[in-house]
C-alpha cells in the first residue's frame, strides 16, 4: 500500500465502511444472479465480485468506483463460455482452462491499455453508440430469462430462444412464474416503503423464505463451494495454444467492453463527486482485478453503475469503500453457502429482467425522432447488430458510421459558408471583443464558456471538464454563434452540464445560438424545460445588457423542481 492509498482511505472512515456495506447488500443478489446467467454458476459471480471488487477499487482510478460482474460483461462472458464448452466437447470442465485463459487475457489487455494511455480515447465514443450498444445489452439480459421465467432452462443463443419459445408455452411452470413476478413487483414496490434495504436484496430473501417453506415446484442454485476460493490456474495447462486467435479475439472483446462500461460509471462517480477520475489508472486497476477474478474462478467485471451511486449516496468516498464491499461479500461466502443454495432460479430471472429494464436507454429510444437522423440511424443498428449478431462488431460499425456521416456533415457545413459567406465563421478574436466592456460587477458573478464549432461526441469530455474545474459563480453564460451543428452527443452533453451547474445554483444563459442546435435542444425538450425562453438572447451584448439592469432572476425552487424532474425522467 502507498503513503497515498493510505491516507486517503482513512480519511472518512464511516461513510467508506456504510458506503461499502451497503454497495456489498446490492451487489449479493445481482452477483449470484450474474454468475447463474454466465454458465459458470451462481459463485463465479460471487468469486469475480469479490476480487474485483477489492483489487479495482485499491488500484484504480475512481475512488469511489464499486466493480464487479455487470449485465454486459456477463453477456459477453456467457458467449464466451458457451463457445469453449461446444469446441471442448460440452464438457465444463474441459473448456475451463480456455475460459480462464480469455478471462486473464483480458485482463492483461486491460492493463495495456492503461499503460499506453488508451482509456483517455472513450470520451470520443458517440452517444448513439452507446446507447444502441447499452439497449441492446437489456435487451439481451431480457431475452436471456424468459425460458428461467417459464421453469425452463434457457438455450445460449438469442435465434434459439425465439425458435423454441413455442415449443414450452404449453408446458409452463406456474410457481416459476409467479417467484419471478413477485420477485419484479417487489423490486419496483418496496421502495415505496423504504430504501433503507435494497429491494433486491428482499426480494431475494423473502421469496427464497416463501419457496422453500411452501415446497413450490421449482429448480434452485444448488450446492454451491463454501470457504475461500481455490487458484484455478492448473486448468491452464488444458488450453491448445496453437490457435491463438480463439483466445485472443474474444479476450480483447471483454477488455473493450469492460473499459467502456468501467469508464462510463467513472463519469458518473465523476459528476456525483466534482473530481476528476484517472481512465489510465482505472484500467489497471479493472485489468488487474479481472486478472484475479479469473485465478479464483470468477467472471470478469467492470464499474458497476448503480452500486457506485449507491457507495457515494451512503457516504463512500475513498477507495476504501470498494474494498469494504468485497470484503462484506466475502463474509458472506464463508458463511451463507448453506442457504444461498435454496434460492430459486425464477427469482434471479426476475432479479435479471430488472437489471435489463435498467440498462435500456429509455431516453435514447424516446428521443429518436427529435435527434439527428443519423445519430438514431446508427443507434437503431447498433441496437439491432449488438442483440442478433456481435457486439464488437456492433460498436466497431457504430463508430465508423459516427465518423463517416460527422465527416460529411462537416463538409456539407464548410460548403455552405463558402456559399454564403457568413461572418461567423471568421474573425475569433473579433468575435470576442464585446466582452471587455463587461462591469466588473458582473464580471465577478459570470463565467463565460466560448464554442468555436460544432459540438459533437469529440466535445463532451471538455464540457464535462469545464463542469468539475468552475468556480463558484452566478451566471454561467454559453456564447454560440459559432455552433452550426449538434448532435445527439452534444445534446446530452450541454443537458447534463445545464443540471450539474442548476444543481450547484447557477443560472445559464446562452447567446448567438444558431437554427440547428436551438431546434434540437426544443425537440428533446431542453430548451423550455431546462433554459427557459428568456435565458436566450439573441447577441452578447443584449445578455450582458440584461444582466446589469437586473433583469435576470430565475426562481431558484422552479428550477430545483425541474432539475429533480429531469434526473428523474432520465
Amino acid at each position: 500500500m502507498n503513503d497515498e492509498n493510505i491516507s486517503g482511505a482513512t480519511s472518512n472512515l464511516r461513510g467508506d465502511f456504510f458506503g461499502g456495506l451497503t454497495a456489498g447488500v446490492v451487489a449479493l443478489p445481482l452477483a449470484l444472479a450474474f454468475g447463474l446467467q454466465s454458465g459458470m454458476g451462481a459463485i463465479a459471480g460471487l468469486y469475480g465480485a469479490i476480487a474485483i471488487g477489492i483489487i479495482a477499487a485499491w488500484f484504480g482510478g475512481t475512488p469511489t468506483q464499486i466493480s464487479g460482474p455487470t449485465g454486459p460483461m456477463t453477456v459477453v462472458s456467457a458467449v464466451v463460455i458457451s463457445t469453449a464448452i461446444e469446441a471442448n466437447g460440452g464438457d465444463l470442465e474441459t473448456a475451463l482452462g480456455s475460459i480462464i485463459a480469455i478471462f486473464l487475457l483480458s485482463g492483461v489487455f486491460q492493463i495495456l491499455l492503461g499503460i499506453f494511455k488508451i482509456g483517455q480515447y472513450i470520451r470520443y465514443m458517440p452517444y448513439p453508440v452507446v446507447s444502441g450498444f447499452m439497449s441492446g445489452i437489456g435487451v439481451i439480459i431480457i431475452v436471456l430469462q424468459i425460458f428461467p421465467f417459464l421453469g425452463h432452462s434457457s438455450p445460449k443463443k438469442i435465434l434459439d430462444i425465439f425458435s423454441q419459445l413455442p415449443s414450452i408455452i404449453n408446458d409452463i411452470n406456474l410457481d416459476s412464474v409467479f417467484l419471478a413476478i413477485a420477485t419484479i413487483a417487489t423490486i419496483y414496490l418496496f421502495p415505496r416503503l423504504t430504501k433503507l434495504i435494497p429491494s433486491a436484496l428482499v426480494a431475494l430473501i423473502a421469496l427464497t423464505v416463501i419457496s422453500t417453506v411452501m415446497g413450490l415446484d421449482v429448480k434452485i442454485i444448488g450446492d454451491i463451494p463454501e470457504g475461500l476460493p481455490a487458484l484455478q490456474l492448473g486448468s491452464l495447462s488444458w488450453v491448445d495454444f496453437h490457435h491463438p486467435m480463439l483466445l485472443i479475439i474474444p479476450a480483447l472483446t471483454l477488455a473493450a467492453l469492460g473499459t467502456i462500461d468501467s469508464l462510463l460509471t467513472s463519469i458518473v462517480a465523476d459528476n456525483m463527486t466534482k473530481t476528476r477520475h484517472d481512465s489510465n489508472k482505472e484500467l489497471i486497476g479493472q485489468g488487474l482485478g479481472n486478472i484475479g477474478a479469473a485465478m479464483i474462478g470468477g467472471i470478469p467485471g467492470a464499474g458497476a453503475t448503480m452500486r457506485t451511486v449507491v457507495n457515494i449516496n451512503s457516504g463512500g468516498k475513498t477507495r476504501l469503500s470498494g474494498v469494504i464491499h468485497g470484503l462484506a461479500l466475502l463474509i458472506v461466502l464463508l458463511g451463507a453457502g448453506a442457504y444461498a443454495k435454496l434460492i430459486p432460479l425464477p427469482v434471479l430471472a426476475g432479479i435479471l429482467i430488472t437489471v435489463g429494464i435498467g440498462i435500456i436507454d429509455y431516453k435514447g429510444l424516446k428521443h429518436i425522432p427529435h435527434v439527428p437522423k443519423e445519430d438514431s440511424i446508427i443507434m437503431l443498428i447498433v441496437l439491432g447488430m449488438t442483440v442478433f449478431v456481435d457486439l464488437l462488431q456492433a460498436v466497431a460499425v457504430g463508430m465508423v458510421m459516427a465518423s463517416i456521416l460527422f465527416m460529411k456533415k462537416m463538409s456539407d457545413i464548410a460548403e455552405q459558408r463558402s456559399y454564403t459567406g457568413s461572418v461567423e465563421g471568421f474573425a475569433r478574436e473579433e468575435a470576442w471583443d464585446d466582452e471587455a466592456g463587461i462591469s466588473e460587477k458582473v464580471r465577478k458573478q459570470v463565467y463565460i464558456k466560448h464554442f468555436d464549432g460544432p459540438i459533437f461526441f469529440g466535445f463532451v469530455n471538455k464540457l464535462q471538464d469545464m463542469v468539475v474545474s468552475l468556480p463558484e459563480i452566478t451566471v454561467v453564460i454559453m456564447r454560440m454563434p459559432l455552433v452550426p451543428y449538434i448532435d445527439q452527443s452534444g445534446i446530452y452533453a450541454i443537458e447534463d452540464a445545464v443540471i450539474a451547474l442548476k444543481e450547484r445554483g447557477m443560472v445559464v444563459l446562452i447567446t448567438g445560438i444558431q437554427e440547428q442546435p436551438k431546434d434540437m435542444l426544443e425537440n428533446v425538450g431542453l430548451i423550455p424545460n431546462l433554459i427557459p425562453e428568456e435565458h436566450l438572447f439573441k447577441d452578447f451584448p443584449s445578455c450582458i445588457k440584461a444582466l446589469e439592469a437586473g433583469e435576470v432572476k430565475p426562481d431558484p425552487n422552479k428550477d430545483k423542481e425541474i432539475v429533480w424532474n429531469l434526473i428523474n425522467m432520465n
